[in-house]
């Protein structure tokens, strides 16, 4: 097993993005609540302490025993810091000035092994209400900025540090390097954690784990599924049934291409037309979660009926990845579940099925190395997030056949010039919504009276914010074009330009 980094989460909206900068060094690490911490083995080299929207002066703020760590280093961020203050005797009160957003070092220790190379001015990101007044005696200050005395410690003959910045932020610019020097200077991990090794890896636990059993699979198309599926083949082969189900909410040939690569790739998978059966639970729905549940239900009835069709299967593959289980489990206080684990969505319980998840440990752009190191089909790896709902989250309102069939045309036209443009790779996720508004427009002498369509492209790193993608007026005059002369039921076209927040990237 590789060494290994323990992240205990107090709340922190960056509490993910720790555990991303110390996977970018090619260590391993789990983030796990502070109040469910696992038992400490000889794989975890070092302890990280979260931030928190908490104050440590607060009852019932969270807390840990640092004692139960013995003498693995200890990195506290922001709240863990002030935790570690507050633990030791020193003194954490409300800020008396705005200490959140750029700073810089104005004193830095380079004797310190946390702050080797790290330079006097490095810009730093702070984002606390509170701040640690004073320390006691038995740590040492080694950085300060203009405006925050206590801006790093560390115990003395022992490695427990403070930061009362973000180093995981790219607002901190030296971040990566004071990680690196914990991680791999302080906490002496191996940097041994890469795509090829986790496949070998993981391949040998499946194979161990499945034996001869049978595993059924749904494929979406996406990287996540994908992924997964090919792991496991590589483990069981022709024992992994994979289901690819047509809900009738595809993109425009979606169902065709997408079978005919997983063929391709040896996957022994099985394509189901059940168009009719999701247009007739759909029929009558307009509100957004009830249309969301319909087509979930719908779903599970299909892929529960193909899967009693194979005998003896005892093992169900899911695309679980680790941001899915991170939000799954709930810390107390500071951060509720974010949302119910949404690739289960009732399977499990249903089918009776044990579950095997191989991606549940890596976040989605470590998912898309470890498919490179698989070879699949690049274009398969590079395709953009698509809603489990399909479009039909992206039909606002009642959905129809006529409906998908104008979205798909209309869909098909937007990224097919991203593609042919170059745009494609430069935008995280793009696509087409159906709006329930019609509109007057004239063609030659003829009067219209047809729907809207809103076209959608934004920029993002993992989806959590986005902002609208700046394209080129002249490719969006052409895109417009298109698709009025194209596609019969359209005769107006919008571009979103919002971001997120406020806004979702779906509209539904």
């Amino acid at each position: 097993m590789a060494d290994q980094i323990l992240i205990l989460d107090f709340g922190s909206q960056y509490t993910q993005l720790i555990a991303r900068r110390v996977r970018e060094l090619n260590v391993y690490c789990e983030i796990h609540p502070y109040n469910h911490i696992p038992a400490i083995h000889g794989n975890f080299k070092g302890i990280i302490l979260s931030g928190s929207p908490c104050s440590v002066r607060d009852a019932g703020s969270p807390d840990v025993d640092l004692a139960q760590f013995g003498n693995l280093p200890v990195l506290g961020v922001c709240y863990g810091a002030q935790l570690i203050a507050h633990k030791t005797g020193g003194s954490v009160l409300p800020s008396q000035i705005r200490e959140y957003g750029r700073a810089t070092l104005s004193s830095v220790n380079h004797h310190n092994e946390l702050l080797k190379e790290i330079a006097l001015d490095s810009q730093v990101w702070m984002s606390h209400a509170d701040t640690i007044a004073s320390i006691s005696d038995q740590f040492d200050i080694i950085a300060s900025t203009p405006s925050v005395k206590v801006a790093a410690f560390k115990k003395k003959n022992e490695n427990i540090y403070g930061i009362q910045f973000h180093p995981e932020v790219t607002h901190s610019t030296q971040g990566k390097e004071l990680l690196r020097n914990f991680v791999v200077h302080i906490c002496h991990c191996a940097q041994e954690w890469t795509p090829d090794q986790f496949v070998e890896s993981t391949v040998a636990d499946l194979k161990s784990k499945l034996g001869s059993d049978k595993v059924v699979m749904a494929l979406s198309g996406g990287v996540d599924s994908t992924v997964a599926a090919m792991l496991v083949h590589h483990a069981i082969g022709k024992n992994l049934y994979c289901i690819f189900v047509d809900n009738g909410l595809l993109r425009k040939g979606e169902f065709e291409q997408v079978l005919e690569s997983y063929r391709g790739m040896g996957l022994n998978i099985k394509g189901v037309d059940a168009k009719a059966k999701f247009y007739t639970a759909l029929q009558g729905l307009s509100e957004p979660e009830a249309k969301r549940k319909a087509i979930g239900k719908t779903f599970i009835e299909v892929f529960d009926e193909e899967s009693h069709a194979i005998a003896d299967v005892k093992w169900l593959g899911q695309g679980t990845i680790y941001p899915d289980v991170i939000e799954s489990v709930s810390v107390k206080g500071p951060s509720a579940t974010i949302k119910s684990h949404h690739n289960v969505g009732g399977l499990p319980e249903k089918m009776k099925l044990k579950v095997v998840e191989p991606l549940n440990t890596l976040f989605k752009d470590e998912v898309r190395l470890v498919g490179k190191t698989l070879q699949i089909d690049p274009t398969i790896l590079g395709r953009h997030p698509f809603p489990g709902p399909g479009l039909g989250i992206r039909i606002l309102g009642e959905i129809s056949a006529e409906k998908v069939r104008i979205l798909q045309e209309v869909d098909s036209i937007f990224i097919g010039a991203l593609r042919k443009h170059n745009l494609y790779n430069q935008v995280w996720q793009a696509g087409a919504v159906l709006l329930p508004v019609y509109s007057v427009g004239v063609m030659g002498d003829e009067r219209t009276y047809e729907q809207v369509a809103a076209l959608r492209a934004v920029i993002s790193v993992d989806g959590m914010t986005a902002d609208w993608a700046h394209l080129p007026h002249a490719f969006l005059s052409e895109v417009s074009s298109d698709i009025i002369n194209k596609v019969k039921g359209v005769n107006r076209v919008v571009y979103d330009i919002s971001s997120k927040p406020p806004a979702t990237i779906e509209w539904e």
